[in-house]
């Protein structure tokens, strides 16, 4: 089996060498990985940071260049164009959330439990998370569960792992951070079964390169709803 991990970067040049050394050293025996990094249009070091690193030439890692910053959305349907694996697995740059979570989000799959896994920060006891963005999740995720019959703990994941074959035929429009309530709602549409395994998580603040605000949940409020309302 192949994994392919999509990793959309924006602005991350303090991170993103570490986060690719981390993916990097996940032993996941038998299970080849690519690792596909999706630079959305950084105007910081990130480029300089890929280029520079111990794992620039690793022919198992490719980069893709947006000339402009479009959105995570954007970056991360680049890396589903490109991903070559059986199963997809979206990892943010930013640290906030360890690769070594890998294999409990793949047990389910392979399995054969289900072909989608998210992991939740809200089923791991000893996770803190500022109020304001527990609120807002919470908010989120009740309406998800509300309008698509489901029993999501945290929609707003940045940890989504699915077969290839779970997204064959969905269309992804969003660009932004609404791609998350997008991705889950089709999903939800489609009939596919979304399976939740707890997941540390360590929270940055803005001051350290957060960069979803308020108005990004007024964006994924319009796509649940949307995508509630749609024909197909």
């Amino acid at each position: 089996m192949k994994l392919s991990i999509i990793i959309p970067v924006y602005n991350e040049e303090q991170t993103i060498s570490e986060l690719v050394e981390r993916v990097r050293a996940v032993d996941l025996g038998p299970i080849e990985k690519e690792i596909i990094i999706a630079n959305d249009g950084s105007v910081d070091g990130t480029r300089h940071a890929i280029d520079s690193s111990r794992w620039a030439g690793d022919p198992r890692i490719r980069v893709y260049d947006s000339p402009i910053n479009v959105g995570k959305g954007a970056a991360v349907r680049i890396g589903l164009k490109y991903a070559s694996g059986d199963v997809m697995l979206i990892q943010d740059a930013d640290l906030e959330l360890d690769p070594q979570e890998y294999g409990g989000l793949l047990a389910p799959i392979l399995e054969g439990r289900t072909d989608v896994v998210y992991g939740s920060r809200f089923l791991s006891p000893a996770v803190r998370i500022p109020f304001r963005a527990r609120f807002g999740n919470r908010i989120l995720t009740w309406l998800t569960n509300v309008l698509f019959r489901a029993r999501l703990t945290d929609m707003e994941t940045a940890y989504k792992v699915f077969r290839r074959e779970a997204i064959a035929g969905v269309r992804l429009r969003c660009v932004g951070f609404d791609f998350e309530p997008e991705l889950t709602a089709r999903l939800l549409r489609a009939g596919k079964t979304i399976v939740e395994v707890p997941v540390r998580y360590h929270p940055r603040r803005v001051d350290e390169g957060k960069k979803i605000r308020w108005t990004d949940g007024i964006d994924a409020v319009y796509a649940l709803v949307k995508c509630r309302l749609a024909r197909s």
